[in-house]
C-alpha cells in the first residue's frame, strides 16, 4: 500500500513539475522589425503562423471555436472559417485582449447563409483571453472555447497586435 502512494506522488510531483515548465519556458519573440506580409492558420494543427514576405517568422499555438470541424457557415455555430480573408480591424477596447478583426464573412458566405434563411455571423476575431476572467495563459490551449474565433495568450495578442497592419492576409485552412 505505501509502494502505491508513493508511485502517487512520483507522478504527481512528475506532472506539477510538467505544467511549471510548460507555464514558465520562454517562447522566441517576433524581431522588432519585422513587417508581417501574411498570416496562416492551422486549424487541424491549432497554429497561427506569421510570415514576413515568404519567410516564417513566428507561430504560435491558438485555440479555435468550440466545434472547429469545417467552416463556419451560421452565427452560432461554433466554427471557426476557413478561407481568405484579411486583416480588417484593430481593437484595444474589446470584451478580450485586444482583438484583430477578421473580414469574415464575404458575399459568398453571406449569400450562402442567407439561402438557408440564416445569419452567416461575423465578428470574428484573433484575440486575447476574456477580460476581468482568470488568465489562465497558455492553459487555453486544452480546449477549443471560441464561439468561432482564434484565441491566444494575452501576452501573444499583444505582441501579434504590434506587428500586424490592417490589410494583412490572413489564409486559414482545415
Amino acid at each position: 500500500m505505501k509502494q502505491s502512494v508513493v508511485i502517487f506522488l512520483l507522478i504527481l510531483l512528475a506532472f506539477l513539475i510538467s505544467l511549471l515548465i510548460y507555464t514558465l519556458i520562454p517562447e522566441k519573440s517576433i524581431p522588432p522589425n519585422a513587417k508581417i506580409t501574411k498570416v496562416l492558420v492551422l486549424k487541424s494543427q491549432r497554429k497561427l503562423i506569421l510570415f514576413e514576405n515568404e519567410k516564417e517568422v513566428k507561430t504560435y499555438k491558438v485555440s479555435l471555436g468550440f466545434q472547429p470541424l469545417g467552416h463556419k457557415q451560421f452565427e452560432g455555430d461554433g466554427k471557426t472559417p476557413e478561407g481568405f480573408y484579411t486583416i480588417n480591424d484593430k481593437n484595444p477596447n474589446s470584451a478580450y485582449h485586444l482583438n484583430l478583426g477578421l473580414s469574415y464573412p464575404n458575399e459568398k458566405e453571406r449569400a450562402f447563409a442567407k439561402s438557408k434563411n440564416k445569419n452567416a455571423g461575423g465578428d470574428i476575431k484573433i484575440h486575447g483571453l476574456k477580460n476581468n476572467t482568470l488568465n489562465v495563459g497558455k492553459f487555453h490551449r486544452f480546449k477549443d472555447w471560441t464561439f468561432g474565433c482564434i484565441a491566444l495568450t494575452n501576452t501573444e495578442i499583444e505582441e501579434l497586435f504590434n506587428h500586424v497592419e490592417i490589410g494583412t492576409p490572413i489564409e486559414i485552412r482545415k
